[in-house]
């Protein structure tokens, strides 16, 4: 994996200044520490971090051909690639290496703007042709690898693999816009294709972005889409083989590296089938590395080592403290941007731990939101059975006026927290859905926020995004249709970003088969029935890994990388909380109700009302302003 940087004058030739370019570059160090390399010419400088994963004595970047008419810098892997260079060897092309770079040069030579469609795998790149002046830049389909931009106010356009790379040039806009402030108080990060400041960008998955010098207009294009359009696959038995040879196929190219390779083991369903089709397809032990937590409420170590057991994998278990919280003001500079999926904790341990046994793991991403895996699909889908059964005259006052009444119980057994329930209910199905994936709940998010911000936002709110993406999603099913809102969002905004930023800073390559466009492709295409049924998500997966892993592994309770937030912010993180909350960034910057940020560090900590998730994103808020 690496890092790319890029600057490009959209009006002239004018000179790129070699020093910030390089300062820029060495910002994302930690993405390709191997090696660096500059390409500058007149009105363009490209840079390039590496980190070696094929052919390790070649490719170096940015990478020029023949006549240097063409330079490309990249991030990523394309696991065809070797059928791409047959085919453009009987084009007449040659080839000085043995790595995926080369061809992806000679694609774009081949196939301009369509050779996107060609590539299976992750990447982002940029490629500057200089015969027809145009700088072309492209992400992967589902958004594994990550690619920000900005245009400039000297008429420079701006690129990189992480927003820090931008943030070393002087002339970025650094004024916070109001829009992602709120949508980041909803999500729990800044949905693509927003940066938390104005006029920055994420290229979004699946899009490219082509630029011509003295042409000033320009916008993305998508290139690629997944169509929930159900296909008769056959029986279920059917279904579930097909799957799982697919499954095993994605798994199966990923496995090539130069380096050495292993998996993440949570011991859930997803990563545990990762390991399994990696064990079917390797002749020596497959690495493999799980963290615990000591509270056996978080801890799925023992479900890990039964799959390792099973597989006879060399497996690593390192124990997470349930105290070392030291990571907290660690992360701000990782994720750029305020970012607050507590979870990142973990992970950047898990990260740091298969780096010392490995430099490319799988995982098992993916897995929940094509299959239908996460609960709130579930209760989703029953409240939408809900709102069908009375007429929306009817629902909505019944429904919104039970939810406002019913006391908020976050201490009470989960039988009698039936608020938030009802809320939902009484809300349209898209609505009602935002309300069980939000950070902040409508009314929290109005209580915190200063009239100040609420001015600025003139009634914008965070489900915009899910409106967004539904006025265009090529979805009929209602479950399809949170499904592919998901893919679109919290995929890429939450699980991507962290494992990229996670992996990354330690130099750690993630593949993720259960990303594999073509496997996504087949997957959307299944009946939603064979995701869902019943109250078991990701059943015909589960019903394929069958005959591979453990029936306790299938169909436990799902557990995720939770951290105990709750009892840190009224025992070691009280002070922490108090300093960060009430402190001077946060009551000066504008943004927020003072008596509020009081009512939340006083409630929660006299154990009156759980605000766990509300301070986290106001610490990771604070965190961000605080380094800026």
């Amino acid at each position: 994996m690496c890092g790319i940087v890029g600057i490009f004058d959209l009006q002239d030739k004018r000179e790129i200044n070699r020093e910030l370019l390089n300062k820029m570059n060495q910002s994302q160090l930690h993405r390709g520490p191997d090696e660096g390399g500059i390409h500058i010419e007149p009105g363009l400088g490209l840079a390039h971090r590496r980190l070696s994963i094929i052919d390790l004595s070649s490719g170096q970047q940015p990478m020029l051909n023949d006549d240097a008419s063409v330079v490309l810098t990249y991030n990523g892997e394309i696991y065809n690639f070797m059928q791409l260079r047959t085919e453009l060897e009987q084009l007449g092309f040659s080839f000085k290496t043995h790595c995926d770079t080369e061809v992806v040069l000679n694609a774009w030579i081949a196939w301009g703007e369509k050779c996107v469609d060609r590539f299976r795998g992750m990447f982002a790149f940029a490629v500057w042709d200089k015969h027809k002046q145009t700088l072309f830049i492209a992400r992967d389909r589902l958004g594994i690898k990550p690619l920000f931009y900005a245009e400039l106010g000297n008429g420079q356009l701006i690129f990189a693999s992480e927003l820090k790379a931008l943030k070393e040039h002087p002339q970025l806009p650094r004024e916070l816009e109001p829009t992602a402030i709120e949508e980041y108080f909803g999500f729990g990060y800044v949905p693509e294709p927003k940066t938390i400041f104005k006029n920055v960008y994420k290229l979004e998955p699946g899009y490219c972005l082509t630029l011509k010098r003295g042409q000033s207009a320009y916008k993305p294009r998508q290139y690629w889409d997944v169509t929930f359009s159900e296909n008769d696959y056959g029986s279920e038995g059917q279904v579930a083989e097909e799957l799982i040879a697919r499954f095993e196929e994605a798994v199966k190219i990923r496995m090539m590296a130069d380096v050495p390779l292993g998996a993440f083991l949570s011991g859930g369903v997803d990563s545990s089938g990762v390991v399994a089709m990696m064990s079917n397809n390797s002749d020596d032990p497959v690495n493999t590395c799980s963290i615990s937590f000591g509270d056996p409420k978080f801890n799925e170590s023992k479900f890990a080592q039964k799959v390792a057991d099973r597989y006879a994998t060399d497996h690593r278990v390192e124990q997470v403290d349930p105290d070392a919280f030291d990571l907290i003001s660690h992360l701000s500079g990782i994720y750029d941007e305020p970012y607050a999926d507590s979870s990142a904790l973990p992970t950047y341990r898990v990260c740091q731990l298969a780096k010392k046994q490995v430099t490319v793991v799988l995982s098992g991403d993916g897995g929940d939101e094509n299959l239908a895996g996460y609960r709130r699909y579930r209760w989703h889908t029953y409240e939408d059975r809900m709102r069908s059964f009375m007429p929306d005259a009817l629902r909505k006052p019944l429904f919104g006026t039970m939810g406002r009444v019913y006391p908020k119980a976050d201490w009470a057994p989960k039988i009698f927290r039936a608020k938030s329930t009802f809320e939902s209910i009484g809300r349209d199905s898209l609505e009602g859905y935002f309300h069980s994936v939000s950070f902040n709940s409508n009314e929290t998010r109005s209580a915190l926020f200063s009239d100040s911000l609420k001015q600025q936002l003139q009634g914008y709110q965070a489900v915009d995004v899910f409106r967004r993406y539904q006025s265009n999603a090529p979805v009929e099913n209602p479950q399809s249709l949170v499904q592919y809102l998901d893919l679109k969002t919290y995929l890429v905004g939450d699980i991507l970003t962290k494992v990229d930023r996670a992996s990354m800073a330690h130099a750690l390559e993630v593949r993720v088969p259960l990303l594999d466009h073509q496997l996504v492709e087949w997957m959307a295409g299944m009946p939603p029935g064979m995701k869902l049924k019943n109250r078991e998500g990701k059943y015909i997966f589960k019903k394929g890994l069958e005959p591979h892993l453990p029936e306790d592994i299938l169909y436990r309770p799902k557990m995720g990388f939770a951290v105990p937030l709750a009892s840190w912010f009224k025992g070691p993180l009280k002070e922490k909380v108090k300093n960060s909350l009430l402190g001077h960034a946060m009551l000066d910057c504008g943004y927020f109700e003072k008596s509020f940020l009081n009512k939340v560090v006083e409630q929660h900590q006299a154990g009156l009302r759980d605000y766990s998730t509300t301070i986290w994103s106001l610490l990771m808020f604070d965190a961000f302003l605080q380094s800026e």
